[in-house]
């Protein structure tokens, strides 16, 4: 699973691992709306390929490249572990900014006798 989140860490491999969800691309078709070159898009292939996200097969000169959703379940899966703890602190939270029950208590006298620039009517 580490090679997974690893895989995932970047930018550009993620990116890429959206565009295959869609379906089969070339190294060079996951390259181009990237700016980057063949080889570095390659080198992001193979970070994926790793982590059992991706599974390329040649053809000739072609490298095409299909996505394999199997690990992205196993991390999935161990995230939604966790989601309780982030939903209880986020409710938490939000607690915090509902607003109070009932009206708010007057602070002082009634006269404004506490406020600057008034004075009591005694």
């Amino acid at each position: 699973m580490d090679a997974v989140f690893h895989a995932l860490a970047h930018d550009a491999r993620r990116t890429m691992l959206g565009r295959l969800a869609v379906g089969e691309l070339t190294v060079g078709q996951l390259a181009e709306p990237l700016a980057m070159t063949l080889a570095a898009a390659s080198k992001h292939v193979k970070v994926l390929e790793r982590a059992g996200l991706v599974h390329r097969t040649v053809d000739g000169r072609r490298h095409v490249c299909r996505l394999e959703p199997g690990p992205l379940a196993d991390a999935y899966a161990w995230l939604r572990f966790y989601e309780r703890f982030w939903a209880e602190r986020l409710d938490a939270l939000d607690g915090l900014f509902q607003p109070s029950a009932g009206p708010p208590e007057a602070a002082g006298p009634a006269d404004g006798a506490d406020e600057p620039g008034k004075q009591s009517r005694e």
